[in-house]
């Protein structure tokens, strides 16, 4: 049986803290039903606290992964021939990301929102392999035209739902990101992967294996059911 999640509860003063806003935004981004670039509306409260409005914090926190901010629908990318290839690195700065690993996550967490490679290039050794992803620039551009403030991508899948995974298992098998998710009783693999980011799973920010010569899953990290259930329990007890 999974174990239940009890969420992370936080009110609109935590989130604005985090996200770099003021809570009266928080408030207004909830009561106006503001919508990410995902067509998602922002979560509904869980609960009170006094007053104030307590939500899930991993579901807020997956609904800003995907909200796009005001400057990406103003970025003017550079101008470069059509057929230009372009790696992760290079199309996350062309889009306006700020952050160089930004359309990663997105192909990494997201499965569906963002275009797939139009050019993968097998690297490296047979003992150490990896995959270069590139993109043409106008497979960015068709992209990007659906992106800012339109709701959800046209044709775009829905994540794939995870995996049922037993608790009773190998404790030292080693799983991936949407086992642990599953393990965990996160709805999807962006909402643990935003909760390990924000530092809300600190026994799993050690891995105990990175994926290796597994085709489009190296250098993905891998953690025993040991440690995640480790982590499971920690959680309940708070």
């Amino acid at each position: 049986m999974t174990p239940r999640r009890e969420p992370r509860l936080a009110d609109a003063a935590e989130i604005a803290a985090e996200q770099g806003l003021t809570p009266a935004r928080i408030t207004g981004l909830y009561t106006g039903r503001a919508q990410n670039a995902l067509g998602k509306t922002f979560p509904e409260p869980v609960g009170k606290r006094g007053r104030a409005r307590l939500w899930d914090h991993a579901e807020v926190t997956e609904w800003f992964t995907h909200r796009t901010p005001a400057r990406l629908t103003e970025h003017v990318p550079p101008s470069l021939p059509a057929e230009t290839l372009l790696n992760a690195a290079q199309a996350s700065r062309y889009l306006g990301y700020k952050n160089s690993n930004q359309v990663t996550t997105f192909v990494r967490d997201h499965p569906g929102y963002f275009p797939e490679p139009d050019v993968v290039e097998e690297k490296g050794t047979a003992e150490n392999p990896y995959r270069r992803q590139l993109w043409k620039v106008q497979t960015l551009q068709a992209w990007m035209a659906t992106r800012p403030g339109r709701g959800r991508r046209a044709g775009a899948k829905e994540a794939p739902p995870l995996p049922d995974v037993p608790v009773d298992g190998d404790p030292d098998e080693l799983l991936g990101a949407s086992q642990a998710a599953a393990l965990l009783g996160y709805k999807t693999v962006g909402s643990f992967s935003s909760s390990l980011s924000q530092g809300n799973l600190p026994l799993l920010e050690t891995t105990d294996a990175v994926a290796q010569n597994a085709g489009r899953q190296n250098g993905r990290r891998r953690w025993t059911r040991r440690r995640i259930l480790e982590q499971a329990a920690q959680r309940s007890r708070k």
